[in-house]
């Protein structure tokens, strides 16, 4: 699996090299397209999850421990956090950005029946270890509710309901701006509120803040020791992010509003990256100042959580009921609803019992890269060189959104 997850790395990152050479200056309009801090917004909510928001106090700790894990010795604790979730790992969604919104429309590659029928695979699957994700953290951050450790009904239930309230507001993609541009404000007021309960009892608050911000400046001085993976939880991780990439960057290029492809990538690695690592250095300090997070602190992290599992569920409902013909105009929005809701409350059972991985789906999405590849260079070769730009029918109307179902 290492050599496949290697290869599958080296790929996307030769592909960026292409997609700037060859079409670096090509302007990117998507079918339905918004203004761009819209689309930073959709980009950062949907392609993220509560793993954001609930992992980081609780893997600092492990990448501390250089005598259980030695291979962490080049780098901070906070530089590895950040490692695994901000700036050049953005490039996977890049990738599938670009080609969603400029070269699959000439190519047809997604179209072709045992493509579509894997493509659909993995979006539901992922869409269920989302789920999944906050049932398994839920005791740990909402300790009041349990004992801290074991599943109770309760969490079964907030799990349900975020569920069924990602498949409804999946019924109209209108209520993407919204929940998108919501959820970003949410999570910047909780990093205030975070930032207050880790630096206001300082006396050099904003000194402390920025000597954590600097501690990330490790992971640029080192950025080549993290582009393949360190041991397995680094490729567990990176499996992970292949997962998301393939349907993050369908979801994604909808909503491309006109940019650059080189402004699209500068976009997609810097502006998700900067509240990343503002995150991260405020809940660095907890872990460092040993400053208790219990009662509300939790609950807002958790209640912010559950709201990032249902962005980045609705837009994955609406993918794959898209492309399978799955919508509300065909089944009725009560068949829809229940569908989906029964579907995915299923599967994130089998996730629980371990029947699923996430690295699968990440090594499927890894084969899809390189079938995709072969088959342009096979059959579509003289196609994608003439391609020098987006459809000729995406106009940069940023109503359409208003209209689209």
């Amino acid at each position: 699996m290492t050599l496949w997850l290697n290869a599958g790395i080296i790929f996307t990152l030769l592909a960026i090299i292409v997609i700037l050479f060859k079409w670096g200056n090509v302007r990117c309009v998507g079918v339905t397209p918004v203004r761009t801090f819209t689309f930073i917004a959709i980009l950062f909510t949907s392609g993220l999850d509560v793993g954001l928001i609930m992992f980081p106090l609780t893997e600092f700790a492990g990448y501390a421990d250089l005598k259980s894990n030695p291979e962490y010795s080049f780098a901070n604790p906070l530089a590895i956090e950040f490692a695994y979730w901000g700036f050049l790992i953005w490039g996977f969604y890049f990738v599938t950005c670009f080609y969603f919104c400029v070269v699959e429309p000439k190519v047809k590659f997604f179209d072709i029946p045992w493509v579509k029928l894997i493509n659909n695979v993995v979006i539901i699957g992922t869409c269920a270890f989302t789920a999944f994700l906050l049932l398994s953290n839920l005791p740990w951050y909402l300790p009041a509710i349990g004992d801290g450790e074991s599943l109770v009904p309760s969490f079964y239930l907030i799990v349900f309901a975020a569920i069924c309230f990602a498949v409804y507001s999946s019924t109209d993609i209108k209520y993407v701006r919204f929940l998108s541009i919501s959820t970003t404000w949410l999570f910047i007021g909780l990093i205030g509120f975070m930032w207050l309960g880790a630096f206001m009892g300082s006396d050099s608050q904003l000194s402390a803040f920025t000597d954590n911000l600097a501690l990330i400046g490790n992971y640029f001085g080192n950025i080549d020791d993290f582009v393949l993976p360190l041991n397995a939880y680094h490729e567990f991780y990176l499996f992970w992010w292949f997962a998301w990439s393939i349907m993050i960057g369908q979801f994604t290029s909808r909503f491309v509003g006109g940019l650059r492809t080189y402004q699209l990538l500068g976009a997609m690695l810097i502006f998700p990256s900067i509240p990343i690592a503002v995150w991260f250095s405020v809940l660095y300090q907890y872990h460092e100042a040993g400053i208790p997070t219990a009662g509300l602190k939790n609950f807002a992290m958790a209640f912010v959580g559950i709201v990032f599992v249902i962005n980045s569920l609705d837009s994955l409902i609406r993918l794959y009921t898209d492309n399978l013909n799955m919508t509300v105009k065909r089944f009725g929005k009560f068949n829809y609803i229940a569908l989906n809701v029964v579907a995915l409350a299923l599967l994130t059972l089998l996730f629980k019992l371990e029947f699923l991985e996430i690295q699968w789906v990440g090594a499927l999405v890894i084969g899809l890269f390189f079938a995709c590849a072969i088959f342009i260079a096979y059959s579509k070769f003289k196609t994608v060189r003439n391609i020098d730009s987006s459809p000729v029918d995406n106009k940069i109307d940023y109503t359409k959104i208003e209209s689209a179902s």
